[in-house]
């Protein structure tokens, strides 16, 4: 799943693409949507909060979020499409003032909504602070997360208490940190892993190939994300790994070493 610096890259090249164009073209491919009509408005800005894509168009917000398999593709007009036509879920064509154009296409998108931007607030204002947003703020973010009594590599994902961190970033977070996946939320450092997931996010935010180690090469970039039965790159213990979620309809993958991140007693 895309992760909150993967929201931000996209975003920032559908602002490149859009920002300060007239929409020529909008389609939205979704029954709850289907009938909203944007041509003629002017793109604001497009941005990213948390996991959500923010097309600020006239005086509406087009929330758009990656989930699993989403993505926003920018061509020039008459450009083949790289990903099957009726996969497209949203087109947004706009049309800079010097008349040139530029046509964005968002593909097996989900949970796409348009409301006036004044009650957007009504779709990501449940979300907690983003650490690559300009508002943020991390001590909001410890208090959060620092308050949730569930297992820190369920809480660590919880929109609501940090928005941006996905399960590759728990995994390596809780690495990093020494804290076993099932230790209770509100019995770590909890400002200690909101710094580090920041900076870790930060750090990511430019790079087109996400890394924790430090190492880009293919095969290097995690410490334990995805690489069960491996030796630990720290202490050569093999990786374990399991699943964690809120529920058993939300479970995610979990990965992490025996030795560098030991169970709390009892």
């Amino acid at each position: 799943m895309p992760e909150g610096d993967t929201v931000f890259r996209t975003a920032r090249r559908l602002d490149a693409a859009l920002s300060g164009s007239e929409v020529t073209r909008f389609e939205l491919r979704v029954p709850q949507a289907a009938t909203v009509d944007l041509r003629g408005q002017v793109v604001r800005d497009v941005t990213a909060r948390g996991k959500h894509l923010l097309h600020r168009i006239g005086e509406h917000t087009l929330r758009s979020h990656l989930k699993m398999e989403g993505s926003w593709h920018v061509y020039r007009p008459g450009e083949r499409w790289h990903a099957p036509a009726h996969t497209a879920r949203a087109v947004i064509v706009g049309r800079r003032p010097d008349g040139t154009s530029c046509e964005t296409v968002g593909f097996d998108l989900a949970d796409i909504a348009v409301v006036p931007t004044a009650l957007e607030d009504a779709l990501v204002g449940h979300l907690g602070p983003d650490p690559l947003g300009p508002d943020w703020d991390p001590a909001e973010a410890a208090q959060r997360l620092g308050s949730d009594h569930r297992p820190i590599h369920v809480a660590l994902q919880d929109q609501r208490n940090v928005a941006g961190f996905g399960n590759e970033y728990a995994n390596e977070i809780l690495f990093v940190r020494g804290i076993h996946p099932t230790t209770p939320a509100h019995t770590i450092d909890a400002a200690g892993v909101v710094d580090l997931g920041a900076r870790m996010i930060r750090a990511n935010r430019d790079r087109a190939d996400r890394t924790f180690t430090g190492d880009s090469r293919r095969g290097r970039t995690t410490w334990v994300y995805r690489r069960e039965g491996r030796p630990c790159r720290r202490c050569g213990t093999l990786i374990l790994g399991g699943a964690l979620g809120a529920d058993p309809t939300r479970e995610r993958i979990v990965f992490w070493c025996p030795r560098c991140q030991p169970a709390a007693p009892g």
